[in-house]
Formats: structure tokens, C-alpha cells, sequence
């Protein structure tokens, strides 16, 4: 039997409890003097229903909704309760073990993918590892009671588990300060000054226009559009209400004839492709011998709320498409369209197809959905009562703002983009870290009312894309029609567009598609150049018709899959000719990229 183990080790020690005492105070007073002045401003300015990401009588229902169906069994919820409890005793005995000196195994352990409990104190600290079991086994018990609640379907109980996962993040004994191993040996190193700059960090955060708490993600002070991030150089060439188009400069001296134009989502700015030299998609296009133009999408104001999906089509992408002519002199055109960007493009290809117009040589879709049955976690937000109450917090302004997305994606993976945050900013009384990818992710965009509604509406909740029942401005859309080549690019751990929804991409177009999986996410698998040597992608040249029989038998090679989309794009993009210069055709250079469009903020 080994010594036993102190519940608090040495490294828990005052080192000046006066100061201590008096940091403790002030900070204490002013986040409780934060939290009235927030209530009181929110009460005043009846902005309630809008700070939220989704209404909370809804939440109320749908756990309403569970509870109920547990109560109507007793006999089962009482097993469940007696099982938890007897979890909890036999965590409490393995406390008393360990503080006598035995090693005994855990009750519960968190996944090594679980960030919250990196300090060491979680495992070596009887205390702390007691308290981190009894939260895994409550978790776990709140998880259970969810799916098997009787009678439930299956989106309500989807939702639930959405409601209690968020529920769980935001009391996991990690956000607050006499919990958190990490947090308490800071506050005593340093007699509470962590909690002091915390203190000023959320105040700093509360100070926004529209009076909303808004957790600083990423140290921005160093990025600059056009400096370094968006530097790829180019020329915006076209501009109307809806977007501005850039034509990249050509880096070797003949280029392939036909051009590629890039449609991304409105929901971010475009610069994603083009985040830094080293990073930039864009930027390996253009050196690989293609003639590069990207849609830069404007923040939409009350002006444009009316505009609808339809508008989009043919004001962004069919008017791309004839710019990008002018600039060239092509017939034909290659397109990328990335997640709702991609949805759009397949939606045009289908109106382009009924109309007789065979402009688009190939297209390549990123994290694209084209039916929505398997949408994933994004379901959770769409429902009628939901979508009505979206509807109505757009009526005001015309558009969504910015932040009231961001916060719905932050929910989807709140432990990342919430609660470590609060740990950090808040409870460390630390800076986050200066991060390209998460600058671009703060440096939100507005949706317009008519185009957001449409499309939460016709593809999310009646996935009429999907089912071949969609029509833009009359024209009935079949993607049947759509015989182009189609590279198709999932990413397995994507919860945007997850990677069952995307596999459908190629069930729904007429042509020939090539699929590629993508290693990591949403954002991480599809910016992944080969110099960084990162993740993985997977090929299968098998009619493969489900896609655990494509993953089963797919060839998976290291690295980046951008090598063999560019061999693919090259061969469907036609012969070497004299590399096109913006400008020098009918269209006119207005100004240099990024442009002008993607520095309006719109956060709110």
C-alpha cells in the first residue's frame, strides 16, 4: 500500500492572503455589478429574444416533452436513479481508497479528446478526480434519460440531446473558479489577479453596440485584409449590389483556357480560400496554371432583405458567370461552390439545365448538401415554431446579424467556442491566442431576410432540393438534368455538412461525380495545402451505393487532397493559352483585392 495522497497539495498554498482577500473582492463585486448592469440593460431595451441563439420556452418544451415520457414509465426511471446513485457511491468509495493509498480504477473517464480536464490535478487529485467522475456519470445518466424516453420522435429527441449537451458544457465543474484545478492554483499564484483581468476582459466583451455579451475568441489586433491575410493579388473586375468579383493575377505565364470561378457561403466572407500565402487555396490554383476568379459576397443591409435565393442565382452566380466571360473570352467556365455557396451553385446548374445553358463545364462542390434529410446538427434549429421565430427577429432590421449566427454555430460546439473561452478570458484573466482561422470566423456577415428564410425553409426543413421539388423563379429545379463532371468533397468529422449528407451529392446529379473524403472538419479539412502535411484523404473508384460500402473499400492517401483535385480540375479545364490579365479585356479594374465588400463588418 503506497502513502496516502493530500487532497490539496502544496502547490494549493496562500501566498499572500491580505491581497488575496482584497483581488477576491473586487472581482467578485464587479462581475456581480456586470451581471445587474446586463439584466437591467437587456430589461430596458427588451432585447431578450435576441440575444438568444434559440427561444427558451422551446428548450422548456422539448425537456418537458422528455420528462414526461420518463415519468409515464416509474419503474424504469426509478432503476435509473438507483443506478446513478450507486455510481455516485461507489465514486465516493474510491475516493476513501485512493486516500489511503490503492490504486483503483475509475468509475468514469473523460475521452482523450476532452480538453477540459487536461490539468493534471483532474486525475492526480483525489478531490478533483471525484468531482470530475460524479459530472461524467451525471452526464452520461442526463444523455441516457434522453434516448430512452418512449414516444418521443426522433427530432424532438435530437433536439433535447442538443438542449441537455449545452446544458451539461455550461455547468461542467471546469467554468468556475473553485472547481477548476487550473483556475484555483492561478487565482493563488497570482493573490486573484487572474480574476481581476478577467473581470476587465468581460467587461471589455459586454461593451457592444447592441448591448450583448460577446466572448472575444481571437486576438484580431495583428490581421490585416489585403496585408497579411486576403494578399493574394488580384483585381476587382465587376460589381453590383449583390457581390463583387475578384480576378487573381496570373503567377505563370499561360494558364489553362477555361476559367474557375469560386462561389463561397454568404454566411462567411470569401477570404477563407485566401487566408495567408501558406494557406491560400487561391493562391495554388493560381500557381498551378488556372485563371481564378472568387465571388466576394456584400454584408447585406435593410436594402437588400428582400432579395431572395432566386436573386442570388441570377444576380451572383448566372452574372458571375458572364463577367467571368468578359474578363476571358471563354466559352465555358469551371465552378467551385463551398457549403451553402454550393448549394447555390447546384441549384443554378439545375436552372441552367432547364434552360438550355451549358456554360458550366465542371463543377466542384466543398461541404455541399443538396439534400438535407441527414443535415446533422443544424437540424436542431429548424422546426416551423423555430424558423417563425427567426423570421420575426429579422422583421425589424431586414437581415440576421452577424453575431446571431455565429452564436448558433458557437452552440454547436460550445465546449470549444463558449466555455473554454470563459475559462480563459474570464477565469485565467488570459488574451486568446492570435489565430488567422478563428479572425475569419469572428469577422462575421449579415443574412438577408428573404434569401436566409428560403433557405432554411425549402432546404433544411422541406429539403425540396433534395426531394426535386425546389423552383427558382419558376423554373422546376432536377438536378437529374445536371450532367457535368461533379468533384464532390465531404469531410469526415464535419458537423456543418456531415459527411452522410454529402456522400448524397452524387445520388442527385445525372453526370459522372468523384467523390474524396477529406480528413478533420468542416473548415480544417477543406483549407489543408499540401505543404503543411496534415490529415489524410480517402479516393474509391467502386460504384460504391452506401457510403459504408464507398469507406470500406476506399484507398486512403497522406496528406492533403488538394493534389489530386488540381490534376482533376486541369484535365477538364482545356488547353494552355496566353494567361488572361485583369483588366485587359471588357472589364475594367475598379480597384485592387480584397475589394471593397469584404471589409464592411457585419457583426450587428
Amino acid at each position: 500500500m503506497s502513502e496516502p495522497k493530500p487532497a490539496l497539495p502544496s502547490v494549493y498554498a496562500l501566498t499572500d492572503p491580505a491581497k488575496l482577500a482584497v483581488n477576491l473582492a473586487k472581482a467578485f463585486d464587479g462581475f456581480a455589478s456586470l451581471a445587474r448592469a446586463y439584466a437591467m440593460r437587456a430589461e430596458q431595451t427588451q432585447k431578450e429574444a435576441e440575444v438568444q441563439a434559440v427561444p427558451t420556452h422551446h428548450i422548456a418544451q422539448t425537456l418537458q416533452t422528455i420528462a414526461q415520457a420518463q415519468l409515464a414509465n416509474p419503474q424504469r426511471l426509478m432503476e435509473a436513479q438507483q443506478q446513478l446513485w450507486g455510481q455516485y457511491g461507489a465514486i465516493w468509495q474510491n475516493a476513501w481508497q485512493r486516500a489511503i493509498g490503492q490504486e483503483v480504477a475509475p468509475v468514469a473517464a473523460p475521452p482523450s479528446s476532452d480538453k477540459r480536464f487536461k490539468d493534471k490535478d483532474w486525475v492526480e487529485n483525489t478531490a478533483f478526480d471525484a468531482l470530475k467522475q460524479a459530472y461524467l456519470v451525471t452526464s452520461q445518466w442526463s444523455r441516457d434519460m434522453v434516448q430512452t424516453a418512449d414516444g418521443v420522435d426522433a427530432h424532438t429527441k435530437q433536439k433535447a440531446m442538443f438542449y441537455v449537451e449545452n446544458l451539461l458544457n455550461a455547468f461542467a465543474p471546469t467554468n468556475f473558479p473553485a472547481t477548476n484545478p487550473e483556475v484555483l492554483k492561478s487565482t493563488l499564484a497570482s493573490d486573484g489577479a487572474n480574476l481581476v483581468r478577467g473581470l476587465e476582459n468581460l467587461r471589455a466583451d459586454m461593451d457592444t453596440p447592441d448591448g450583448r455579451l460577446r466572448i472575444k475568441q481571437v486576438d484580431g489586433s495583428g490581421f490585416k485584409l489585403g496585408e497579411n491575410i486576403a494578399v493574394t493579388p488580384g483585381k476587382v473586375v465587376f460589381r453590383n449590389a449583390l457581390f463583387e468579383l475578384i480576378q487573381y493575377s496570373p503567377q505563370v505565364p499561360r494558364t489553362h483556357e477555361i476559367p474557375l470561378l469560386i462561389v463561397p457561403p454568404w454566411i462567411n466572407k470569401y477570404y477563407i480560400l485566401d487566408l495567408n500565402e501558406k494557406k491560400s487555396f487561391v493562391k495554388f490554383c493560381v500557381e498551378n496554371g488556372l485563371t481564378v476568379f472568387i465571388m466576394s459576397w456584400v454584408n447585406a443591409d435593410e436594402r437588400l432583405g428582400q432579395k431572395s435565393f432566386a436573386d442570388y442565382s441570377k444576380d451572383g452566380v448566372l452574372t458571375a458567370i458572364d463577367a467571368v466571360q468578359k474578363a476571358t473570352g471563354a466559352a465555358k467556365v469551371n465552378t467551385i461552390g463551398f457549403c451553402i455557396g454550393g448549394s447555390l451553385v447546384a441549384s443554378t446548374l439545375g436552372y441552367m439545365a432547364a434552360k438550355g445553358d451549358d456554360r458550366v463545364n465542371a463543377a466542384t462542390f466543398f461541404t455541399t448538401q443538396v439534400d438535407f434529410e441527414k443535415a446533422g446538427d443544424l437540424l436542431n434549429y429548424v422546426d416551423e415554431e423555430q424558423i417563425n421565430w427567426i423570421e420575426d427577429r429579422m422583421q425589424e432590421k431586414n437581415y440576421l446579424p452577424g453575431a446571431r449566427m455565429q452564436d448558433a454555430f458557437n452552440l454547436l460546439r460550445s465546449n470549444d467556442l463558449i466555455w473554454s473561452y470563459v475559462v480563459n478570458n474570464y477565469l485565467l484573466g488570459k488574451e486568446p491566442m492570435a489565430f488567422d482561422l478563428l479572425y475569419w470566423n469572428s469577422d462575421g456577415t449579415r443574412m438577408p431576410m428573404g434569401v436566409h428564410s428560403f433557405y432554411l425553409r425549402e432546404c433544411y426543413l422541406h429539403n425540396r432540393l433534395g426531394r426535386g421539388e425546389l423552383a427558382l423563379d419558376g423554373v422546376k429545379i432536377d438536378l437529374k438534368k445536371v450532367t457535368i463532371p461533379v468533384y464532390n468533397l465531404a469531410c469526415r468529422d464535419d458537423h456543418i455538412a456531415p459527411l452522410q449528407s454529402v456522400f448524397r451529392v452524387g445520388q442527385h446529379f445525372g453526370g459522372e461525380t468523384t467523390l474524396v473524403v477529406s480528413g478533420s472538419g468542416h473548415i480544417a479539412g477543406v483549407v489543408n495545402p499540401p505543404v503543411q502535411n496534415k490529415y489524410q484523404y480517402w479516393t474509391n473508384e467502386a460504384d460504391a451505393k452506401t457510403l459504408d460500402d464507398w469507406m470500406g473499400s476506399a484507398q486512403q492517401h497522406p496528406g492533403s487532397w488538394w493534389t489530386h483535385w488540381i490534376e482533376w480540375i486541369a484535365a477538364r479545364s482545356g488547353d494552355k493559352v496566353a494567361a488572361p490579365v485583369p483588366g485587359d479585356r471588357e472589364l475594367s479594374v475598379l480597384c485592387d483585392a480584397p475589394g471593397e465588400y469584404v471589409r464592411v463588418s457585419g457583426i450587428y
